[in-house]
């Protein structure tokens, strides 16, 4: 999968339609979490922008922890952070895992039971895990990304859908 994210050059259309989609079937879903695209990651920039009504935040990694702050316009609200990723401003408003209602979640791959593989260093395991067990968590990928079996293990949390 690694192999395959290095010459990925998606286009990010389907994937944002699937999640307007989404969002205009699930009007009561107010504070989600989005993340700042990898190279090889769906962009969801423009969903965000075409939805102020929605509260979005952005994760911003300290030490092994995600730490969610409300951005309202990436633009100015994201610079890169410690894995050149673009991150929030340390100064924004910090959004507790608690009060996030749905987390789209980037991977290398997953499969149709709701499998996630991350990049390996937990970081979405561990926050999923202090989530609101009502909060709704939606695997965001390309199609070549659906793969039969992610070969999850016990403390791999699960996806609730797929947005492909």
């Amino acid at each position: 999968m690694r192999t395959l994210a290095r010459g990925r050059t998606g286009d990010s259309s389907s994937v944002r339609l699937a999640l307007g989609s989404w969002l205009a079937r699930n009007p009561g879903i107010v504070t989600l979490s989005v993340f700042s695209p990898l190279p090889d990651e769906p962009d969801l920039t423009d969903i965000v922008l075409a939805h102020p009504e929605r509260s979005w935040v952005y994760p911003r990694v300290e030490g092994d922890l995600l730490v969610f702050h409300r951005v309202v316009d990436p633009a100015s609200g994201l610079r890169p952070g410690r894995f050149g990723i673009p991150e929030p401003s340390i100064d924004l408003e910090v959004i507790e895992p608690w009060d996030i209602d749905a987390f789209l979640c980037p991977g290398m791959a997953f499969d149709r039971r709701g499998g996630r593989l991350g990049r390996g260093r937990g970081f979405y395991d561990r926050i999923l895990a202090k989530a609101r067990p009502d909060a709704l968590r939606l695997g965001v990928c390309f199609p070549d990304q659906v793969v039969a079996d992610t070969h999850g293990e016990p403390h791999d949390i699960r996806m609730h859908e797929l947005l492909v």
